[in-house]
């Protein structure tokens, strides 16, 4: 008999590099390879415990001085829709969603241009071309879906929003979501986190993983927005009750060490064979 072994990825850092979220910030990442036949359990576990998906890795921001980036999930059940999130949901309401395997298309890339032009055009995907596009929506080693937003309603049939989404053990995890930037009113953004958090409830799935919020950007301040949100901090999942109580200051002692960080990352245990 053959007894369980824990799966033992390896775990590498990056160099530091500018911040996209904080001014003056260096960023820093911790990240391991997402492949093999264990892939879907590994990228289980770690989503858990504020790892993010890109392609075939799994990565977490470990800054040398900075623990302002936290993972961010949307507890389903518990989430009720603003005032302001059921007029988006009804200005929204003619949009058709469909689901799709991830395979990428040119009006996928059009509007993913458009997007990244007028909202990240000096960010670290701005040199994306249509090759590069089809590498981060088709290169997943776990179950993903590509989530289409179409307004029908005029003689052509528009694309206007798009999201790459994973399908975890316990919930929707959007990897990444772009839309048509002109159209500012629908708040396109808010509404594909609001259609998810309905998809999750349909599936019987308990959480909606939304990325990092960062206290102190306004790129990504709007997180903080949803109900029933939770942010993933000193080792646990925590409610956020007020997010003025989260602050964004560096000091040197903000982050443990790597080996301290990666001694304490649970990793899944591979299924022992029947005898």
């Amino acid at each position: 008999m053959r007894h369980t072994l824990p799966i033992a990825p390896q775990f590498y850092v990056t160099a530091p590099q500018a911040c996209p979220y904080l001014d003056g910030r260096r960023e820093r990442k911790l990240f391991t390879a997402l492949q093999g036949e264990h892939a879907t359990t590994l990228n289980n576990t770690l989503s858990k415990q504020g790892f993010r998906r890109s392609q075939n890795v799994l990565y977490r921001p470990s800054c040398a001085e900075c623990s302002a980036c936290l993972s961010a999930r949307i507890r389903v059940a518990d989430f009720e829709p603003s005032k302001s999130q059921r007029r988006i949901l009804k200005r929204n309401k003619v949009l058709q969603r469909e689901a799709t395997s991830p395979w990428a298309t040119e009006e996928q890339y059009e509007l993913f241009r458009r997007y990244l032009e007028s909202r990240h055009a000096d960010g670290g995907m701005a040199d994306m071309d249509i090759f590069e596009f089809a590498a981060m929506i088709e290169e997943t080693p776990v179950k993903s879906r590509v989530i289409e937003y179409w307004d029908r309603t005029g003689y052509d049939e528009d694309l206007i929003a798009t999201c790459l989404t994973d399908v975890l053990d316990d919930g929707l995890s959007m990897v990444y979501s772009f839309y048509n930037p002109d159209l500012t009113r629908q708040s396109l953004g808010t509404y594909i986190i609001l259609d998810h958090v309905r998809i999750a409830r349909e599936a019987g799935l308990p959480y909606v993983y939304l990325g990092y919020w960062v206290p102190g950007s306004p790129k990504m301040g709007y997180k903080a927005g949803f109900s029933a949100l939770e942010v993933f901090r000193g080792g646990d999942w925590q409610s956020i009750k007020d997010g003025d109580d989260y602050a964004a200051e560096t000091h040197p002692l903000a982050v443990d060490p790597i080996a301290e960080q990666v001694a304490r990352i649970t990793l899944p245990d591979t299924r022992a064979p029947k005898e």
